[in-house]
C-alpha cells in the first residue's frame, strides 16, 4: 500500500510523519526547514508511493482559523501546485505540541531532548497523522 505522509507545517520547520503500509500507525520521520519542504517531498515520492498528504491546520477553540493559517494556506497551495495528484486532508492540529511534549515525557526523552523544537515538531506531525489514521479506521 501506498504511505501517507502526515505534516505539522511552521514558518521555520515542518515536521512530517509517515504511515507504515498498512496504515496503522504513524512514524516521525524528519524535520526540515521549511524553505525546503517541497524538495524534500519530491524526493521521498521519487522513492515512496505517497497516496495522500494529512496537514495540521491551526484552529482557535471556537473553531475559527488562527494566525498562523495563514502560512499553512500558503504551503498548501504550493503542496496542491507541486502535486496535483495527491490529495491534502486537513486536520486540526490544537494541543499537538502538548501532546508531544507528554509523548515525549512518557517515552523517557531527557529534558535537554524535549526542549529540541524539530524534534517536538516531527512527534506533532505523527500525532496529526495517527489521529487521522485512527478515525479512519473507526469509519471503515
Amino acid at each position: 500500500m501506498d504511505r501517507i505522509i502526515g505534516i505539522d507545517y511552521g514558518r521555520k520547520r515542518v515536521g512530517v510523519a509517515v504511515s507504515d503500509p498498512l496504515r496503522i500507525f504513524a512514524s516521525a520521520l524528519e524535520t526540515v526547514p521549511s524553505a525546503k519542504i517541497i524538495d524534500y517531498l519530491k524526493k521521498y515520492a521519487e522513492s515512496q508511493a505517497v497516496e495522500r498528504f494529512v496537514v495540521g491546520y491551526p484552529m482557535n477553540l471556537d473553531q475559527t482559523p488562527s494566525e498562523a493559517a495563514a502560512d499553512v494556506d500558503v504551503f498548501l497551495k504550493q503542496l496542491k501546485k507541486h502535486f496535483p495528484a495527491i490529495p491534502v486532508t486537513l486536520e486540526d492540529e490544537r494541543f499537538t505540541s502538548v501532546l508531544a511534549h507528554r509523548a515525549m515525557i512518557d517515552g523517557g526523552v531527557k529534558k535537554m531532548a524535549r526542549r529540541d523544537k524539530a524534534a517536538v515538531d516531527k512527534v506533532s506531525a505523527a500525532l496529526i497523522l495517527q489521529t487521522w489514521l485512527d478515525r479512519q479506521k473507526t469509519t471503515l
